[in-house]
């Protein structure tokens, strides 16, 4: 196949989702790949709070952009220099937040931050996991330097959400730490159960309850809503405690965490792509990853399936994450969905 000059896509933009500008389908330059460029179909894309944020940055109708981060699909051409990939093998990504997004027919993608899909998963079960896996899996094991042998107890804030979802499955198979997770709702703490948590509490008593299941103390924390648990924090870990957060609260206090020593670190997924393109750890991760998937380790957190690709069923996942408390994935796919997943 040559590789195509435009692709239909859906652009975004801030305002009311009842706005049919909100999303609307148009035809957009694809642009010419770079020497290490996929030209990907998409076949399915997942929602994740990373996509409502920067619609809601997006503040006119001028700055209007295709969204979209994680995706499954079909290489349909290779640029120059790829090495990994050829026309027909199915992938599986997470993107890169400087480039237009997966909410189009093709898209152009850096083979170094791509997967080979797992061969047990259908595309929209794919494209639930990319981000949240890679988000989780350098949170553990590189930030938090976690192993086989790893003892401890380990906090998940939001365990129900996508990169909660899979820290615990990642932690729970492939370390030996304690699992604590939080969930405030029935339907979540049973998910978070459900995907190995050793111990459910509620963020609403987090010390109270955390203190309950590990009277020992925490000696790493997950952190996807920091603002306002930072003495929570460090009351609860212990000396040389680590937190690991994936959020942006403006002006946050750390000093807490000064007392015992503990230390605070950032985990952006979208470090490497904008900072280190040359690397490939992201494409080891994802390739790793598949394997785990297909020997039964780890499974999808695809929870809800719209279909087709469209503004409006685009606009219905925008809505449900949203809104507070979702439960593992949303993914939108050209495949025929079974609505609500478990």
């Amino acid at each position: 196949m040559n590789t195509p000059n435009s692709t239909r896509a859906i652009v975004a933009q801030a305002g009311p989702l009842d706005d049919p500008a909100s999303f609307r389908e148009v035809d957009v330059d694809l642009g010419t790949p770079r020497p290490h460029d996929l030209v990907v179909e998409v076949r399915a894309v997942s929602v994740n709070p990373v996509d409502t944020k920067v619609r809601a940055s997006l503040r006119d109708a001028g700055s209007a952009r295709v969204l979209g981060f994680d995706a499954a699909g079909v290489v349909v051409a290779t640029g120059p220099e790829v090495t990994a990939f050829a026309p027909g093998d199915e992938v599986y990504y997470a993107g890169d937040v400087s480039r237009p997004g997966s909410n189009a027919r093709y898209q152009l993608v850096d083979e170094r931050i791509v997967g080979h899909k797992p061969a047990s998963l259908d595309f929209a079960e794919a494209a639930a996991v990319p981000l949240t896996t890679l988000t989780a899996w350098e949170t553990l094991f590189e930030h938090m330097g976690l192993t086989a042998d790893s003892t401890g107890t380990l906090l998940v804030m939001a365990g129900a959400g996508g990169v909660g979802s899979m820290a615990i499955q990642l932690a729970r198979r492939l370390t030996g730490v304690t699992v604590v997770a939080t969930a405030s709702r029935p339907e979540s703490a049973e998910w978070a159960r459900e995907l190995g948590a050793h111990h459910v509490v509620n963020h609403h008593r987090l010390v109270e309850e955390v203190e309950k299941v590990a009277p020992q103390g925490i000696d790493h924390i997950l952190s996807p809503f920091s603002e306002g648990n930072v003495q929570a924090y460090a009351d609860l870990m212990n000396v040389h405690g680590q937190v690991v957060a994936i959020d942006e609260p403006e002006g946050l206090d750390t000093l807490p965490l000064k007392a015992k020593s503990q230390t605070w670190t950032w985990e952006l997924m979208f470090s490497r792509p904008l900072h280190d393109p040359q690397s490939t750890a992201q494409r080891e991760i994802l390739d790793r990853a598949a394997a785990l998937f297909d020997d039964g380790t780890l499974r999808s957190t695809l929870v809800r399936h719209l279909s087709p690709i469209t503004a409006d069923t685009l606009r219905e996942a925008h809505r449900s994450v949203e809104g507070f408390g979702a439960v593992g994935k949303v993914v939108v796919s050209d495949e025929a969905a079974d609505g609500e997943q478990g």
